[in-house]
This record gives structure tokens, C-alpha cells and sequence, in this order.
């Protein structure tokens, strides 16, 4: 990443809490592939699969100007992430921004981490001229659902759909055993 993409403008802190936001770097990779184990071991259509996340982080650090990964640092560690890809919307004439693995370490929540990230990553999206940003949240996560709404994101009518273009680690191909 160069100055531009990494410039702190975006980097936060909270001072009564003491923890930091922040773009991630390749050093974070572990951590990050913590974190989505985490958040993969809770959402029903996919699995932790190491190499599968890597291999995604990698291809997310490797483009700054269309994607974003930021994390939230507590005490040295990180305990907290949240990524952002923009796309075009055709329907609004401008770009989007998609928000994915919004993750807080379970030892980590209430602190306001997951707002900020959220909050960095819309600043993020606004930035470079998005006029939204969407996310998905799994069905069954009530916590989850609850929180997005707590900070202003609303359901629409949309159903997401998906269709496997070949065969991909990570990812349930049939509906998780009740």
C-alpha cells in the first residue's frame, strides 16, 4: 500500500476504551484469519477454511483503490475487523460500497469497536464517492441484526441469491444439518 491508501485520516481512537482503528497491514494476517474463523464458525453458508481466508485478505490488501480492510487494535492485539468493497450501482448511478466480515473478539465487544468499524468503513465508501453502502448478515443472528439496525442500516425487499461458479473452499454448497 502506498501514503494515499494507508493515510491515517482514517485511523481512530477511543481513549476511554483503548483501542485504535486502523488500515490493515500484511501483518495482521493471522489475527484477521482469527477473526474470520470466528465469524465463519457462526454464519451458517460458510466454513473456516485458513487458505480460503488468506488467500481472500491477500487478494483485499492487494487492491487499496477498490477495497478497504481496517481492524481494531486492543493492547497490542488485534481484536476487531471489517472489509469494504465498492461496485456500481446501475440503479443509483454511482458507486456502492459492500460491507463483509464485520468481526469483534468476543473479549472485545461493547466498546463501540464494531460501530467504528462500521462507521470507518461508510467513511471509507463516502470517500470514494459511493451514495450507500449494503451488507449481509446471516438470518439466524439476531445479535447481529439487531446491531446493524441499531446503527441505521434497514432491511430492504432484496433476497440474496448465489450461484457456485466452480468449487470453492469455504463454502457450504448444501444447507447446514439442523
Amino acid at each position: 500500500m502506498n501514503a494515499t491508501t494507508t493515510a491515517p485520516a482514517f485511523a481512530a481512537t477511543a481513549p476511554d476504551h483503548g483501542w485504535t482503528l486502523r488500515p490493515a497491514t500484511r501483518a495482521d494476517m493471522d489475527a484477521m484469519v482469527r477473526l474470520l474463523g470466528v465469524l465463519f464458525g457462526i454464519e451458517a453458508d460458510f466454513t473456516p477454511n485458513v487458505a480460503a481466508q488468506r488467500a481472500g485478505l491477500a487478494l483485499m490488501l492487494a487492491a487499496p483503490a477498490t477495497r478497504c480492510v481496517l481492524v481494531a487494535e486492543l493492547d497490542g492485539a488485534v481484536v476487531g475487523m471489517g472489509t469494504l468493497q465498492m461496485v456500481v450501482s446501475t440503479a443509483e448511478g454511482a458507486p456502492s460500497g459492500l460491507i463483509e466480515d464485520v468481526v469483534v473478539d468476543e473479549t472485545a465487544r461493547g466498546l463501540g469497536i464494531g460501530r467504528a468499524l462500521v462507521d470507518g468503513l461508510r467513511r471509507r465508501a463516502a470517500e470514494r464517492g459511493a451514495t450507500r453502502v449494503q451488507l449481509l448478515a446471516d438470518a439466524d443472528n439476531g445479535p447481529a441484526l439487531a446491531f446493524y439496525e441499531h446503527i441505521e442500516f434497514s432491511r430492504t425487499g432484496l433476497v440474496c441469491l448465489r450461484a457456485h461458479l466452480n468449487s470453492t473452499p469455504g463454502v457450504r454448497t448444501t444447507a447446514p444439518s439442523e
